[in-house]
């Protein structure tokens, strides 16, 4: 690979994550209301319930995808046939699995709520899983061709905006049912509006003759990545079932929306992964480990620099931000701390793992598996020791977010550590400006709690904060290479 190539690569995947940061805001924006209305209407019980169905829900609808989220990237670079045929095998894939698994959970509801509480709406929700599964493999298409716009329309303006919006309607039509239906409703129309771009782009299949053997050994050929990507979503809501297996549905209820705040920044490491895909997979076809060892080296540095600002702006603030939902919530406080955390420890392990599940599908998944294991472990120690402890079962929230945290910790470190054998260089996220930026916009953030009301800490404390994280950040930490992410220009 020529330095021109290089550069162009790196360029590519900087113009993807930049353009879906600027949606980062917009989905901001649009899922506070919904959590103001969630918390504020219908209550933490009814959250409760919500979180519960959901790992289960979402879950399916991620195995429906067969590892196809990942593994279509690879066969559309392969692949000799019109493109739109690729996709097509895809989506009737996943159109399959995703219709087999909401029929099942429609006739058998019992596993989406462990405390035996539902209602009549909450049971329709598998119904999402099909719309869910059948965006994920749009938008994986339109990555591919660098399209990351769509993504930034139907996940951070489509669904938050629609959700927020049905949960607030539906509350004074079916109020026994309103967050059911609002997250069935925008997951359809982000599918709708994902399928919009997603035909412009492929356009419809040419001449395709899809053959079930062959869609049969496509899935299987995807199993390890499937598997990969079950564990590693597992771990992010693993939290949250074993939690309600062991507490009230109102604990789980205020732990889903310290989660929903925290994974405000998680969204920016999927800003960069459809993008780091596609270049990785032509990289590996080139065997051009170096440039592959920049790449993942780059955009972990991207996402660890921005989401340490948002982990201090989030949580410096934490019992503010908690008490917009409710003063119910406010004792989520000490989950939402380590729940930002983990999201900062993980991005090693994320940006490691879009190179290994083309390079050690087996050893990655290994990784992923002893990574979930230690997280039961610890969630079911931290529990315990709450419980011996004496304290409420708010605090069982803040030892499963503890729990994830160390978990994550573990996990970047061996999946950096197997990726750099493998290509021969070293792989790290870490640069100490990252140090030299946090320690002044800690003091700012620990200065406005301390000396402003709490309306005055979210409306001119939190910008304070990240006003002078970016400030150093950007003039101690970021050189020339880093700052093409910021830039219109394809060149670095």
């Amino acid at each position: 690979m020529t330095a021109e190539t290089a550069r162009e690569d790196i360029a590519a995947i900087a113009r993807g994550g930049r353009t879906n940061l600027l949606g980062f805001p917009l989905r901001l924006f649009g899922r506070i209301p919904f959590l103001f209305i969630a918390g504020r209407l219908y209550g933490a019980d009814a959250l409760g319930r919500l979180a519960s169905a959901l790992v289960v829900i979402e879950f399916l609808g991620l195995l429906s995808s067969v590892g196809l989220k990942r593994g279509l990237a690879r066969r559309l670079t392969e692949e000799q046939e019109h493109p739109a045929n690729a996709v097509g095998d895809a989506m009737l894939i996943c159109l399959f699995f995703g219709t087999l698994a909401a029929t099942v959970l429609l006739l058998f509801p019992a596993p989406l709520f462990p405390g035996g509480r539902y209602t009549f709406y909450d049971r329709l929700l598998p119904l999402a899983i099909i719309p869910l599964t059948v965006t994920d493999i749009a938008l994986v298409a339109l990555a591919y061709r660098f399209d990351v716009g769509a993504s930034v329309r139907a996940r951070s303006l489509a669904e938050p905006w629609t959700i927020s919006a049905a949960a607030g309607a539906f509350y004074f039509i079916a109020p026994d049912g309103g967050l059911a239906l609002a997250f069935i409703v925008a997951n359809l129309v982000a599918m709708l509006t994902a399928l919009w771009p997603l035909l412009r782009s492929y356009g419809l299949p040419q001449q395709w003759r899809p053959h079930p053997l062959h869609l049969a050994a496509l899935a299987r050929a995807n199993l390890p990545l499937a598997v990969a990507e079950g564990i590693e979503w597992g771990s992010r809501r693993l939290d949250i079932f074993m939690l309600g297996l062991f507490a009230r549905p109102e604990a789980v209820g205020v732990y889903y929306i310290a989660q929903q705040v925290a994974s405000l920044p998680q969204k920016l490491k999927t800003s960069f992964e459809p993008v780091l895909g596609p270049v990785i997979t032509r990289s590996l076809k080139d065997r051009d480990y170096g440039a592959i060892a920049v790449q993942v080296c780059q955009v972990g540095f991207w996402i660890t620099a921005a989401q340490t600002g948002i982990a201090l702006a989030l949580g410096i603030p934490g019992e503010g931000v908690m008490g917009l939902v409710g003063p119910g919530f406010v004792g989520g406080t000490g989950a939402l701390a380590f729940l930002l955390a983990a999201e900062v420890v993980a991005a090693t392990a994320v940006v490691s793992e879009s190179a290994l599940v083309y390079m050690a599908r087996m050893q990655n998944l290994m990784i992923s598996l002893a990574t979930i294991t230690l997280q039961a472990g610890l969630t079911i120690g931290g529990i315990l020791l709450v419980d011996r402890l004496g304290f409420d079962q708010l605090y069982r929230a803040a030892a499963v977010a503890a729990a994830l945290m160390l978990s994550l910790a573990v996990a970047s470190v061996a999946k950096s550590l197997l990726l750099s054998r493998l290509l021969g260089q070293r792989i790290s996220n870490w640069r100490w400006p990252l140090v030299r930026a946090a320690t002044p916009a800690a003091l700012v953030g620990w200065a406005a709690t301390r000396y402003l009301p709490e309306w005055a800490e979210l409306a001119f404390g939190v910008p304070a904060i990240l006003a002078v994280y970016c400030w150093v950040i950007w003039n101690k930490g970021f050189g020339p290479e880093d700052r093409v992410l910021f830039r219109r220009s394809a060149k670095v």
